[in-house]
């Protein structure tokens, strides 16, 4: 009898689609922003009628959860030095969130702001801190965006990467209590995820419980997804059966569970599928990052000079926020990781 193929049987090695599928999310995130940024909070955004209210930028988070959920779990997996997996996620996550909070500060300080400068400066050195730690983000400076439609923030898209360490750190802590193994706690904590999103369909939670369950649950999808790899099949009709469930979910409690079983599973089985063209791209480089962290500020900033149009916001964002992304990944995110390779 055939043995069906498992997820363990494609995630070997490198050749996979996961740069573009990121660079995908990260783009549509500012598609989705662009409607927000260009009319104000209560515009409709992509996607947001069809998938009782979740957005086009939702969607794609959970595909970026969902992947990093799978490739944290690798790392910690087969990295075989705790101080190698902490260094690894430094070194992806900080140089880049640093580099881009400085040079937002820098044009907001010296172009931008209508606020004296002794306090604007006293105020970025606050806004540095914070937004450096990602505990208590901050989203505003004195006299940056103040008349814009959606408002002073100056980088919504910072506020996921607080709840990615988290998760970055439950794979940490579990990894060296040497559970991160398929057993019984795994799919009791992946229960209790699945029965907090359905209550907090029923019944709005509190924001950052909310957001935590809502990013978890894809990371921990990915996770488990990884560590039964060699158990979980590796076939579309997977796909097609969760996408089916949660349509026939839609206008229920179950349906953000079903959604997010559905794009995690699907964003994975995507992401292994050897397809010549979309491999080519990775020699290009990982830009999604910066794509991600880069566009609300752009957005912002040409909402500041008049742009109220969806259509040319994103028009105008995406050619600049793909230029900063491929500047940062050459000369700040790039080497970062190269030290790795150095880490004792």
């Amino acid at each position: 009898m055939t043995r069906f193929m498992t997820f363990a049987n494609v995630s070997v090695g490198r050749e996979n689609n996961f740069n573009l599928i990121r660079m995908a999310a990260a783009s549509g995130v500012l598609v989705s922003h662009a409607y927000p940024l260009s009319l104000g909070p209560d515009a409709t955004q992509p996607l947001q009628v069809w998938l009782d209210g979740t957005t086009l930028g939702s969607v794609c988070v959970i595909v970026f959860f969902a992947v990093s959920g799978f490739f944290i779990t690798k790392s910690f997996d087969r990295s075989g030095d705790w101080r190698r997996f902490v260094k690894a996620r430094a070194y992806r996550l900080f140089p880049a969130l640093i580099f881009v909070l400085c040079l937002t500060v820098l044009v907001a300080g010296t172009m931008v702001t209508t606020a004296d400068p002794a306090p604007f400066w006293v105020a970025a050195f606050v806004y540095l801190l914070r937004n450096a730690t990602l505990a208590a983000p901050l989203y505003d400076l004195p006299g940056v965006f103040t008349a814009n439609p959606y408002g002073p923030a100056i980088n919504g898209s910072l506020w996921t990467l607080f709840y990615e360490v988290l998760c970055y750190l439950a794979v940490f802590l579990i990894g060296i209590a040497g559970r991160l193994r398929p057993n019984a706690s795994l799919g009791a904590f992946l229960a209790v995820l699945m029965v907090l999103s359905v209550a907090d369909a029923v019944t709005t939670l509190s924001g950052r419980l909310s957001n935590l369950i809502d990013l978890a649950l894809p990371f921990a999808i990915g996770a488990a997804i990884y560590l039964l790899r060699d158990r979980i099949p590796f076939t579309p009709l997977i796909a097609l059966a969760l996408a089916t469930a949660a349509a026939l979910g839609h206008g229920t409690a179950a349906f953000p569970l079903l959604l997010r079983l559905a794009l995690s599973y699907t964003a994975l089985w995507i992401g292994f599928v050897r397809w010549r063209p979309a491999l080519a791209y990775n020699r290009l480089g990982d830009y999604s990052y910066g794509t991600y962290i880069f566009a609300f500020p752009i957005q912002q900033l040409l909402a500041s000079n008049g742009i109220t149009s969806p259509a040319l916001n994103m028009t105008l964002a995406l050619p600049a926020t793909y230029a900063c992304a491929v500047v940062s990944w050459h000369l700040i995110e790039a080497p970062a990781l190269a030290r790795v390779r150095h880490v004792t």
